[in-house]
């Protein structure tokens, strides 16, 4: 007779748990050393919220691919300037993704407006860890090509979201 408790069930060997949610099953995450990542504080209001490790862990989730992203962190006044400057639009706005390449490598910025995802938040009843895991995948999948301008394509990037964010252990972001 085996004196030792039975092995409790863990993850997949990349950490991942494999969650099936609306038939879309996440990735696997990446390793890594096929992640460059730079995390940088403009506003480091929620930097213990933003540990390295777990921002990275939550872009590998996300990549289907090699990349390079930086994300940074950033308070209203810049937040407003870059949706200004890139997008027309004259408010701050929760994540900004600038998408440089797709292939072979994912080359991209990550632009987060402290005040307002600290706003949608509240707003929403959830973690600022949630929120922040969810708008970083949100980005990543933008990186990639995503876009959820027309309804098939939010219905489909959604669904990814979604999973991820399952995966991850966080409550479904669009289950609200």
């Amino acid at each position: 007779m085996n004196s030792r408790a039975p092995r409790k069930r863990r993850a997949g060997p990349d950490g991942v748990n494999r969650n099936l949610l609306n038939g879309v099953r996440a990735r696997p995450a990446l390793a890594r050393e096929q992640l460059s990542l730079s995390l940088q504080f403009a506003d480091a209001t929620h930097r213990d919220v933003l540990p390295r490790h777990r921002v990275a862990r939550w872009l590998r989730a996300a990549l289907a691919a090699s990349a390079q992203i930086a994300v940074r962190i950033v308070g209203a006044a810049e937040g407003r300037a870059l949706n200004r400057d890139f997008r027309g639009k004259d408010a701050a706005t929760n994540v900004l993704t600038f998408a440089y390449e797709r292939d072979p490598t994912v080359v991209a910025d990550l632009v987060l407006c402290a005040p307002v995802v600290e706003r949608e938040a509240r707003e929403q009843g959830i973690t600022l860890e949630s929120h922040y895991a969810h708008l970083v995948v949100h980005g990543a999948l933008h990186a990639q090509g995503f876009d959820h301008e027309v309804d098939a394509d939010a219905a489909a990037m959604e669904a990814r979201e979604s999973a991820i964010v399952v995966a991850l252990g966080f409550a479904d972001p669009y289950a609200r």
